[in-house]
């Protein structure tokens, strides 16, 4: 997945579920390497990161 959709989708999940969003991306990252599809946990891992900076750039 491309950086600016990365991006997107992290910036929609954290308006959606504020605090609990970079938690929700590790879930369903989770969910998907439980399922043995890697590139798709990688993607969520990604929009996790995504939150975890966006949330970084908030706070100063």
């Amino acid at each position: 997945m491309q950086i600016a959709k990365i991006t997107e989708y992290a910036r929609a999940l954290y308006a959606a579920h504020g605090d609990k969003a970079e938690a929700e991306a590790a879930q369903k990252a989770k969910g998907f390497e439980s399922r043995g599809d890697v590139a798709s946990a990688e993607t969520w891992r990604a929009i996790r990161r995504a939150i975890k900076e966006f949330r970084g750039a908030r706070a100063g």
